[in-house]
């Protein structure tokens, strides 16, 4: 019998995964629910375990992959910051994710996000609860359209808000060493290297994933390339942003806003970027309708199964990717 270890994460749906692999596993299958969060706990709860289904609060480290005897690790997300593939692949365990599940959500949200920092909404619907009535509270504004919008990163939630900005008449731009500018030109952007970016974009979105790489890329040199009426927008991971930075130049006014479905430290504890009156936040849920969910959770159960049958799963992650 396999034996299946679900996060007890509510964007993971056990009776999704029971009612998939019941039908499409050739060997019976117990599925089990564990509070996960941690090495240890990952470490006791999948003692035994054929396959792991995580979230991303729980780290997958070297220590835990060496203690278990794991076939497929499935990280329910786009990303795999948290999962350590190399250590993965040295142990013979195959890791899967969900690439495609939320690209219209998360690039929805991130126009979104632009747009309420943009049109300063956060500042209008403070002012018009504390009894205002003015439209000087959201100074400055600049039309959209006269605006230059600038992607970190354009992998496909990046290249969907590219399409969804089409209409709003802004030029675009994006930096992207992985993508070609011929490509990029397909969506009406403008291939451009980091700091050239940061000198010429308005308002920045920033898709990049989290490696060593993108580990505080957007940092005080590059916030500081950006004009006072500027809005940085961070959908992908909190440390891609250097937050420290981030806060001195709301502060010191050298950018307009921020606004932020991802932070360093999720759920934030005392977090001086939650509240201002120039910050949107919204809590990691770009993802998130209930479409995606089920994609999510059916994708998953999918890669489970096609591992415990002995066939490749789609959302195979590649341990040699050059993005991670």
């Amino acid at each position: 019998m396999a034996r299946v270890v679900l996060s007890a994460f509510p964007m993971i749906d056990p009776e999704t995964y029971r009612e998939t692999l019941d039908d499409a596993v050739d060997e019976p299958v117990d599925i089990e629910v564990a509070e996960l969060g941690s090495t240890e706990r990952l470490i006791e709860a999948a003692a035994g375990a054929d396959a792991v289904v995580t979230d991303i609060n729980t780290p997958v480290t070297a220590e835990a992959l060496d203690a278990l005897d794991l076939r497929v690790v499935v990280r329910s997300a786009v990303g795999v910051d948290n999962v350590d593939v190399g250590a993965a692949a040295d142990n013979g365990v195959t890791v899967t994710r969900a690439p495609d599940y939320c690209t219209d959500e998360v690039a929805t949200h991130s126009v979104s996000l632009l747009l309420a920092g943009l049109r300063s909404l956060k500042r209008y619907d403070d002012h018009v609860a504390a009894g205002g009535w003015g439209w000087e509270p959201g100074r400055p504004i600049h039309r959209v359209s006269a605006s230059t919008i600038g992607f970190v990163s354009f992998g496909p939630i990046a290249q969907r808000a590219a399409e969804q900005l089409a209409g709003f008449g802004a030029d675009l731009v994006a930096y992207d060493p992985f993508v070609e500018a011929e490509d990029m030109a397909e969506y009406g952007v403008e291939k451009a290297a980091f700091d050239e970016l940061f000198d010429r974009a308005d308002h920045v979105g920033v898709y990049a994933p989290l490696t060593d790489a993108t580990r505080g890329m957007v940092d005080a040199d590059a916030l500081g390339r950006l004009d006072e009426s500027a809005v940085v927008v961070n959908v992908s991971r909190g440390p891609v942003v250097d937050d420290a930075a981030l806060l001195d130049a709301l502060e010191s006014g050298s950018i307009k806003g921020a606004a932020l479905d991802v932070l360093d430290d999720e759920p934030p504890e005392d977090d001086p970027l939650v509240g201002r009156d120039d910050t949107v936040v919204t809590p990691h849920a770009a993802w998130y309708s209930e479409e995606a969910r089920d994609d999510l959770n059916r994708s998953g159960a999918a890669d489970v199964a096609a591992v415990l049958n002995g066939e490749p799963p789609a959302g195979r992650v590649d341990p040699d990717a050059d993005w991670l």
